[in-house]
């Protein structure tokens, strides 16, 4: 088999210098005609030289080769979407053997099918390298004046051949506009093809009469828009027609609509259908007036805007008492492009892999850390930052397969604040940083290990951004809304018989949502049960929120702090409505006792809850953020909605009334999910003193523990987790500071209120990882062994010795001592969230 190359001209070679395995050759052409006219002398040279060539046919043009000119025919489908697309041709490349050379049809059909001339940039960008990486001389082409910069600039920078063909009067011409590595001598200059040779045009009369029939558009030519920009361009100017009262076709707006729709929203059934129950054609519109390249915006973002669509239809009182939102998304093409460019993709192709998906992690996110931007999307977010101005607002992940039915990746990519402060350089440095830290953040291994317990690593993750603007105003150096939480459409806090779950449920709290969203070892949210908003879950104490988080303006980042230190009197903010105080006390507390009372937001909540899980047809889970105008009127803002998956057991009581004989724990406290009743085969114990005498390292060395015990318990193991203090927390001396993937495989997770005598955080209730809790189906207790009726004999598990030391040889002997861990036959657990009612008993 002969190892030289050539284009099947000798003319051609003598032009170009001749051609070299590995060279990508593009033809810029007016026709696929005039593309095959040098697709086929190549192929009959292959033939001749004995090389496998390999045609890839996914265009709608006619054929360029027949199956007796070329040695294989590959027809990787471009609709099954780019990745797959890729992976497909890559694929065959890798394994054509050496010597192969390749045909590809005319790429411009590409970036139509895949919505954006970006997209078939991206191609070319990655399969260029690949082809010269295996030395595998190919063809391409791309029609003349269809592609805008997105597409030519990065074909135009990768390839090592660009020549433009254009015909006059019957002849073929072609001019060199790239040659990489050759004498650029030839570059621009135009010859003519004349059978197998090409004779140079050096005449200037000849030279202007053929560019001139070239076609070319002169220098007030617009850049082409691609297919996206086409469509959105030829919606607006329907609607402009319909706003002129001008005939407008019914079908070609709905038309319009379903294709706008299906590129920026996705092709999940069940979210596609709901926005097109609850958006319009003006919605889309507006969110590509503010959108930052191309491509979906991701679950979250769409989640938002489909829960404003609903109250508008279904609430239109309520949908007048929303806070206008001007959102920014960046599309999710510009993830695939930002990868690409920085040399990403090939790692994170092994993520695909459940044997390979963590490998090549931390270089990947050193990569994106210092990863650059085209320069044509930094101009947008120059642009962005000159609407914004200087108010601050969030960047906020908003993935393909985030906030989606049954997958909420809760607490699983970043959300950074950009203060905004500052000149306008440093404030676009802030934003990119924002930016690179929620790529990075989806290669994080808490969320790819979430992606592989779903069964999610095969599908296509892009992440989208939300960048939303911070609800709030200015009081003094700060900048937050006066209210912000979560709200949950059905209430898994049963704390009280008198809570009725259907109702709602909300976790508030005054300044930002950061701390109703994360948790918070050193403070307290208010929980409502929209039904009995003054039951508190706790009986013993009433807990108010002690502390706040700000954006503070002056110091350009995100801040905690006293409420009392940090909130001075202000017109603008109502704190009658937040505070109250008792006789004696100094300040007055965050006890929302006005808000519940003299206003009527708790049952507009609740209506917004209600109206939202009936158009989803699930439980919603829902960020909101609150601010008071004056005479008491506010606005909410529905910051981010999302399906809630929750089991409808009534209470897990089985009705097997099972006389114990062994009795550990028969304690009352609040029992967080649906009611369970198992037998189970193993407890994992936290001692409490011996726990609180490690030092913090030991401590985190425990959770470690923890986490490869749940990693080797087989599945049909079932084991309830017991310990002191919260678990979750991220001070190890308030919890076990263990991560949901440490704990993911128990039936049950107990929480003893009190970590010692001396220290008793209040409980955590499971909202470190709700949503997670709730997806696994795992129930969450907190009992405290002092409240009088309560049973707590765990002394009785020390009679059996711990297998911890047979499970992991390797423990710390300071471990030992802190976890024991025992299997036992007959063991039982049952929880009742109706009574609130926790056992654990041997029969």
């Amino acid at each position: 088999m002969s190892t030289s190359c050539t284009t099947g001209l000798p003319g051609l070679d003598k032009v170009l210098k001749g051609v070299l395995p590995g060279d990508n050759i593009v033809w810029q052409v007016e026709s696929w005609q005039e593309y095959r006219d040098f697709v086929v002398p190549y192929a009959e040279a292959a033939h001749r030289d004995g090389k496998r060539l390999i045609y890839f046919r996914f265009a709608s043009h006619p054929e360029l080769l027949t199956p007796g000119q070329c040695y294989q025919i590959h027809s990787p489908d471009p609709a099954q979407g780019f990745e797959g697309f890729v992976n497909e041709v890559h694929d065959v490349i890798t394994h054509s053997g050496e010597g192969s050379v390749c045909v590809f049809d005319c790429l411009s059909e590409l970036s139509e099918t895949w919505r954006a001339d970006s997209m078939l940039g991206n191609f070319f960008m990655l399969t260029c390298p690949r082809l010269l990486a295996y030395q595998r001389l190919a063809y391409f082409a791309i029609y003349r004046h269809t592609h805008s910069q997105f597409a030519r600039t990065p074909i135009y920078e990768t390839t090592q051949f660009m020549l433009d063909v254009f015909s006059h009067h019957g002849q073929l011409y072609i001019r060199p506009l790239k040659v990489q590595y050759r004498s650029g001598e030839v570059l621009n200059h135009i010859h003519m093809r004349e059978g197998d040779d090409f004779r140079p045009v050096e005449s200037s009369a000849e030279i202007a009469e053929v560019l001139r029939s070239s076609d070319w558009r002169g220098l007030l030519s617009e850049p082409r828009p691609d297919r996206w920009k086409r469509l959105v361009l030829t919606a607006k100017e329907l609607l402009r027609d319909e706003y002129q009262d001008r005939p407008v076709s019914t079908e070609k707006k709905h038309s319009l609509f379903e294709q706008i729709l299906l590129e920026m929203i996705g092709e999940d059934p069940q979210m596609h259908k709901l926005a097109r129950e609850m958006l319009i054609l003006e919605d889309l519109l507006a969110i590509c007036n503010r959108l930052i390249g191309s491509g979906r915006i991701g679950g979250k973002a769409a989640g938002m805007i489909i829960a404003r669509g609903i109250l508008r239809q279904r609430e239109p009182d309520l949908h007048q008492k929303l806070e206008a939102h001007d959102s920014f998304h960046v599309g999710s093409e510009i993830y695939y492009t930002f990868l690409i460019q920085n040399q990403v993709w090939w790692i994170r192709q092994q993520q695909r892999d459940s044997e390979t998906f963590l490998e090549g992690v931390d270089e990947a996110k050193v990569r994106i850390l210092n990863g650059t931007f085209p320069q044509h999307t930094i101009q947008q977010f120059r642009d962005m930052l000159s609407y914004f101005g200087e108010a601050p607002f969030i960047v906020r992940s908003s993935s393909l397969l985030e906030d989606g039915y049954g997958n909420a990746f809760a607490g699983k990519y970043e959300s950074i604040f950009c203060v905004n402060q500052g000149p306008p350089e440093a404030r676009l440095e802030a934003l990119l940083d924002a930016i690179r830290q929620v790529y990075a953040s989806a290669l994080d291994e808490e969320a790819l290990r979430y992606r592989k317990r779903r069964g999610l690593l095969h599908r296509d993750e892009q992440m989208a951004l939300l960048l939303q603007r911070v609800s709030g105003q200015r009081y003094g150096r700060y900048y937050y809304p006066q209210l912000a939480g979560v709200g949950l459409s059905y209430n898994p806090y049963v704390w009280h018989r008198d809570i009725d779950p259907g109702a709602g449920v909300i976790r508030l709290v005054f300044g930002l949502g950061t701390r109703a969203v994360d948790s918070n070892e050193d403070d307290h949210t208010r929980v409502i049960a929209l039904n009995a908003p003054d039951l508190q879950p706790s009986a013993t104490h009433e807990n108010t929120q002690r502390k706040m988080d700000a954006l503070d303006l002056s110091g350009n980042r995100i801040t905690s702090g006293s409420f009392d230190e940090m909130v001075t009197e202000d017109a603008a903010l109502p704190l009658q409505l937040f505070t109250s105080c008792r006789p004696g006390e100094k300040y007055p507390r965050l006890t929302f006792k006005g808000l519940l009372h003299k206003t009527e937001l708790m049952g507009d909540l609740r209506r917004i809850l209600e109206a939202l899980e009936q158009a989803y047809g699930v439980p919603v889970d829902v960020e909101f953020s609150v601010n008071f105008l004056r005479n008491l009127e506010y606005r909410i803002n529905i910051l981010q909605c999302r399906p809630f998956q929750i089991r409808n057991d009534e209470d897990g009581d089985l009705g097997v009334d099972l006389l114990p004989r062994h009795k550990w724990i028969d304690a009352k406290g609040p029992v967080i999910g649906v009611g369970l009743y198992s037998q189970i085969d193993r407890v994992i114990l936290v001692k409490s003193e011996a726990y609180s005498m490690l030092t913090e390292q030991k401590q985190h060395g425990v959770a470690k523990a923890i986490g490869r015990l749940n990693r080797l318990t087989p599945e049909n193991i079932r084991y309830v987790l017991i310990g002191s203090g919260r678990w979750g927390s991220r001070e190890p001396s308030l919890g076990v500071p263990v991560r949901f993937g440490d704990i993911n495989r128990s039936i049950a997770i107990l929480e003893r209120i009190g970590m010692h005598d001396n220290l008793v955080p209040d409980a955590s209730l499971g909202t470190h990882f709700l949503n997670e809790l709730i997806e696994c189906e795992i129930l969450y207790a907190a009992v405290s062994p002092g409240e009088p009726g309560n049973v707590f004999h765990l002394d009785m598990l020390f009679e059996y010795p711990s297998i911890l030391k047979e499970l992991l040889p390797e423990t710390d002997a300071s471990i030992l001592e802190a976890l024991h861990v025992v299997d036992l036959p007959n063991l039982h657990f049952r929880a009742n969230v109706f009574s609130q009612q926790v056992e654990l008993f041997q029969t």
